[in-house]
């Protein structure tokens, strides 16, 4: 009798632990939680030159109504090798991913990042313009 107890009481246990192991969250494609959040925006933001120190003379400007952001640099800044970092909303993510070094040289045509809230359906693409400071 003790022998069917057991194994009732084995059998509930591993029932038990296997339903709690089932994913109630929803992820998206990178393994990150969608979340209900709406919001989309960036909070701040870095530019950080070869060894990893900034090379703005300021603070960035953020405009989160046109989506631009305004960053002077100093002069002799290599432009080719800048290291952008961002700070975005509770739950939003970056769309492309910053992997490594960026080149910002083409001052005309400014680099475009998405940001996507946290319930993957807001999308907004900021433009960021760089200047060199004389």
């Amino acid at each position: 009798m003790k022998k069917y107890i057991s194994i009732a009481a084995l059998t509930l246990l591993v029932a038990f632990a296997w339903s709690s192991c089932t994913k109630d969250k929803p992820v998206d494609e990178d393994g990150l939680l969608i979340t209900s959040r709406a919001e989309c925006y960036v909070s701040n933001f870095e530019l950080l030159g070869a060894d990893f120190q900034t090379v703005r003379t300021k603070n960035a400007v953020i405009d989160t109504t046109a989506c631009t952001i305004n960053v002077e640099v100093f002069y002799g800044t290599d432009l080719k090798n800048l290291w952008p970092q961002f700070s975005l909303v509770t739950d939003a993510k970056l769309d492309p991913k910053v992997t490594g070094k960026v080149d910002f040289s083409d001052l005309a045509n400014p680099k475009q990042y998405t940001v996507v809230s946290g319930n993957r359906q807001v999308r907004k693409t900021y433009s960021i313009f760089i200047t060199v400071k004389q």
